[in-house]
């Protein structure tokens, strides 16, 4: 059974620093492109990031640009998002996705090429 399990969300302060973990089991990690992506009450889902297999590529969404950073540990299943510089604007549930590469080094910015998803964590920021 796959599972995505997200950690690291919480309440901080305008200008601070979070660090999101999502850990996976039940696929082989290093065949997956992850993502994260955030929903804030009453707007869709958007895009925030994306890793490539190798953790070699990795796209962002402009707003998010200079101040996240997506990384990934293979040997230990995991994907991060450093958040720096937080703004009000960034509260949401962040969720990670993966989606599966297999041959391809890339990495995927839209919903539907993600396969699986995590249940998401509460970041809060504060003015």
């Amino acid at each position: 059974q796959v599972q995505l399990v997200e950690s690291g969300g919480g309440l901080v302060q305008a200008g601070g620093s979070l660090r999101l973990s999502c850990a996976t089991s039940g696929l082989p990690f290093s065949w997956y492109a992850m993502g994260w992506f955030r929903q804030a009450p009453g707007k869709e889902r958007e895009f925030v990031a994306a890793i490539s297999w190798s953790g070699g590529n990795t796209y962002y969404a402009d707003s998010v640009k200079g101040r996240f950073i997506i990384s990934r540990d293979n040997a230990k299943n995991l994907v991060f998002l450093q958040m720096n510089s937080l703004k009000p604007a960034d509260t949401a549930a962040y969720y990670c996705a993966a989606a599966l590469t297999v041959y391809r080094d890339t990495y995927y910015l839209g919903e539907r090429d993600y396969r699986y998803w995590g249940q998401g964590t509460q970041v809060t920021v504060s003015s």
